[in-house]
């Protein structure tokens, strides 16, 4: 269940429908699926918990790698079953496993009741009607990408209320050879930065205090629709909407990372010293086989410049081990980048093997308990400098922004400083009186408790 609504969602009078929703993947899609919410809430459909005995099922799923399809069919599954038993009238299934299988989806899994592509999401109330109409034509809506992106206002979101996630272009133009997403997401397309803006504004006003910037290529913002990137310039321009404390950039490709950007980041009062910026690997053998058009000595400098430049700056990065033709000296070199540069944050995914993207026909693809087994080395290297990090906190001070109570316990809570992006890093333990979730409280760090920090409040919440 959504725990706040935007501004513009009224509460219909005479529900239409009763419906369940499940949002999967990414939080470019958790936007996605906050937009059907608000079409579907403005339409006069009543969103519940629980989708026994609702009118219909939405599974808004995801289709990136073998692991997340498997979730998406599980979701998918779980919702036919209650079809079947009579307790759910309906399923309808959306987003990037949508796009990606389309028909075939519809083949092997027939109960479905209807389709809906990623670009056809602003569809979701006809096909609502249709289903619960009993018109079986026109079961699949798929659109092709449009020349913008879609709008993304009139959000009923899921997301706690002081935080919220802000789309500022859809598609990608990179053509990683692991990389299925183009194919699901398009070509990338610049959202116009007054639109950028008016919504950032919306959702400062609606209680929002931190703005987590989300793109499947962050650092080329603008290119298309502008000529070159805009980032900068639009880092500027959220640092003066009222409201916002937080600011934070995720999915930033390290090319087209320029100077300005870096200065803008530096110098914003808003923007956190967070940057996300997914690296993939450090050996050049692997980096031209991915195709991912970033030597290692570029990236390398750039990491370095990032830290000179950027005060108290918190990095995080994901790598993939296993990719066709990895040896033991390119997953050595990537060991040896990890261990210099002492990323604060990293995620490690062993390569997944899609069959429409051209890693796939790459030669020399190795077995899964090497993917495994270089990927636990990594991490356990990587458990090691987190550990350490955590450790080198304790006795500073730092904001701490209030998520949620711990359950059962009074005074304590957990939250995040400004290193940790919400869903994907770690949290910090508060211990404080008076607080409440929202709030940004200045505490003190006491302890660690394996990656998490443990907090005390010294200070007034604001």
């Amino acid at each position: 269940m959504p725990t706040n609504f935007t501004n513009d969602i009224r509460q219909a009078d005479q529900a239409k429908g009763r419906y369940a929703f499940i949002s999967l993947g990414c939080p470019k899609n958790t936007v996605d699926s906050e937009r059907m919410l608000g079409l579907l809430q403005l339409d006069g459909y009543e969103l519940v918990a629980d989708p026994e005995g609702a009118d219909f099922a939405i599974v808004n799923t995801c289709g990136f790698i073998e692991a997340a399809r498997n979730e998406s069919f599980a979701s998918i599954d779980e919702m036919i079953e209650l079809k079947k038993a009579g307790k759910l009238r309906g399923v309808i299934v959306s987003g990037c496993l949508a796009e990606r299988q389309k028909e075939l989806l519809l083949e092997h899994r027939p109960e479905i009741d209807h389709l809906v592509g990623v670009f056809g999401r602003d569809e979701v109330t006809k096909v609502a009607d249709r289903l619960l109409g009993g018109l079986e034509e026109q079961r699949l809506v798929f659109k092709p990408a449009p020349a913008r992106p879609l709008h993304d206002d009139q959000r009923l979101r899921i997301t706690p209320g002081h935080f919220a996630y802000l789309k500022i272009s859809e598609g990608c133009d990179r053509l990683c050879t692991f990389c299925a997403i183009p194919k699901m997401r398009g070509k990338h397309a610049t959202k116009p930065i007054e639109e950028v803006i008016a919504e950032a504004k919306q959702l400062a006003a609606d209680g929002v205090r931190e703005l987590v910037v989300v793109a499947q290529d962050t650092t080329y913002y603008g290119m298309d629709l502008y000529g070159e990137p805009r980032l900068a310039e639009l880092i500027h321009k959220l640092d003066e909407v009222e409201g916002l404390e937080w600011v934070r950039l995720m999915y930033l490709y390290p090319m087209y990372f320029s100077d300005d950007v870096i200065d803008a980041i530096a110098q914003s009062k808003k923007v956190v010293p967070y940057i996300d910026m997914p690296l993939q690997h450090a050996s050049d053998a692997m980096l031209k086989r991915m195709q991912r058009r970033v030597a290692s000595g570029p990236t390398r400098e750039l990491v370095q410049k990032l830290r000179d430049r950027i005060p108290n700056l918190v990095l995080r990065t994901t790598f993939i081990t296993g990719f066709p033709g990895e040896t033991d000296a390119d997953f050595a070199e990537l060991c040896d980048f990890v261990e210099e540069f002492r990323f604060e944050r990293l995620g490690v995914f062993t390569y997944s093997l899609e069959p429409d993207t051209p890693a796939a026909r790459l030669p020399n693809h190795l077995p899964e308990e090497i993917k495994e087994q270089r990927r636990d080395e990594l991490m356990a290297i990587q458990q090691r400098l987190a550990f350490e990090w955590a450790d080198a906190q304790i006795g500073k001070q730092m904001d701490v922004l209030i998520d949620n109570p711990v359950p059962g316990e009074r005074a304590a809570w957990i939250g995040r400083t400004a290193a940790d992006a919400p869903d994907v890093d770690c949290v910090a333990y508060v211990t404080g009186e008076g607080l409440q979730p929202g709030d940004i409280v200045p505490c003190e760090v006491v302890a660690r408790n394996d990656y998490d920090l443990v907090t005390v409040a010294v200070g007034e919440p604001r």
